[in-house]
């Protein structure tokens, strides 16, 4: 795709536009969107996300899906990016995901964009020699892109054999669903925002209707992890973090700030990969998780072996927001300089800077770790319910 965004003069003038007009005109008609049971209390959520078997991604929506099920959350569908991996493997793991829950027929999968807007190899090599530092973590660029299905890498417990991706691609998805349901969409935004970015760029009356984002993404006042300067997600495709966090959208911010300080340990893990009753769900988090990210070093071979939680405190926060601990308000904004160090670096202003004008926005500097993991260990737990079979 590499589209790149026209995001100043336009932002001022379309929006604004939106803003006076969409309660008249925005409200479009759309299909019945998603599935899953509907209460006065569930609240809609599309999962934007650079899906993963059981990583972050692939723990959050098997969480979801739980709270789906008590009524608590309604999945609206699953739209893919590619970040983590390449677009056609998060599909394909997005699918399984689903599957094995047995909510294929309930929560639908929406394949969106596979390239950034700009953020190409070239300009990734140009940051490195700029000198960006970091964990050098390249997510989908670290391997050739999938061309047909047999370059897909099956989960552990196989493909996804009853259960297809949507033929309306993510963007379209983002869209017709947030028109269908003005105010009442939460979109939780835990990969790079290319998905959104481009829903608003081509249907910018849907931003008025977006009841908010949630973002696991950027790095406010400590160091980024991909780079020196930025975190993952928001390094990924930066023009999209900048163009979307600049969006009049109530916006929340989960970034590294607060995930360096929630660890996974080895007691915890025990708890999900070594139940009285294991499940499809726990046997995958077993296989997946318990040797590390290298597959030699992890919670089965080193007691003091620790991850990062990631994306999840996104889901905790979005039913409870006591679960944040400490919060605070920044007008945020994402550096957007192809080639450059810090390409991708996310600021907090204390006060709305001169410029371009920025959101102010919740970003979540500290979390209740002990009440978050007994969620996190019932909800990866659970049997697979019979509201999602």
């Amino acid at each position: 795709m590499n589209r790149r965004i026209q995001r100043r003069g336009w932002i001022a003038a379309t929006l604004l536009a939106v803003v006076l007009s969409a309660c008249s005109s925005g409200m479009g008609h759309g299909p019945g969107l998603g599935g899953g049971s509907s209460t006065g209390t569930a609240q809609k959520i599309i999962i934007d996300s650079d899906h993963n078997t059981m990583s972050d991604d692939g723990q959050l929506g098997v969480m979801a899906a739980q709270l789906q099920a008590e009524g608590k959350v309604q999945v609206m569908g699953i739209s893919v990016v590619s970040g983590n991996q390449w677009l056609k493997q998060g599909v394909a793991d997005a699918l399984m995901s689903v599957e094995r829950l047995g909510a294929g027929h309930r929560i639908g999968v929406y394949a969106g964009a596979n390239y950034a807007l700009h953020h190409d190899r070239a300009t990734i090599q140009a940051e490195a020699k700029a000198g960006a530092g970091g964990d050098g973590y390249l997510g989908a660029w670290r391997k050739p892109e999938p061309k047909t299905d047999a370059d897909l890498k099956p989960s552990p417990d196989g493909f996804a054999t009853h259960t297809a991706v949507q033929p309306k691609g993510a963007v379209d998805f983002i869209v017709d669903t947030v028109k269908a349901n003005p105010g009442q969409i939460t979109i939780l935004a835990i990969g790079p925002l290319t998905n959104i970015a481009l829903a608003v760029q081509r249907n910018p009356e849907i931003v008025p209707l977006i009841q908010k984002i949630i973002y696991m993404g950027g790095a406010v006042d400590v160091a980024g992890n991909t780079t020196q300067a930025a975190e993952f997600n928001w390094w990924f495709d930066p023009e999209a973090a900048q163009f979307v966090v600049r969006l009049p959208i109530p916006q929340v911010v989960v970034p590294l700030d607060v995930t360096n300080t929630v660890f996974l340990t080895k007691p915890v893990y025990d708890r999900v990969a070594h139940p009285a009753t294991p499940t499809a769900v726990t046997e995958v988090f077993r296989k997946l998780n318990g040797y590390g990210f290298s597959g030699k070093n992890g919670f089965e071979n080193n007691p003091s072996y620790t991850q990062h939680i990631w994306d999840t405190l996104t889901l905790a926060y979005l039913i409870d927001p006591s679960y944040a601990t400490e919060t605070v308000e920044r007008y945020v904004d994402v550096v957007a300089k192809p080639g450059a160090a810090d390409n991708g670096r996310s600021i907090g202003y204390a006060a709305q800077p001169a410029g371009p004008t920025l959101q102010k926005m919740t970003v979540v500097k500290k979390f209740d770790n002990a009440r978050f993991f007994e969620l996190y260990v019932d909800l990866l737990t659970r049997p697979v319910p019979i509201a999602l079979r």
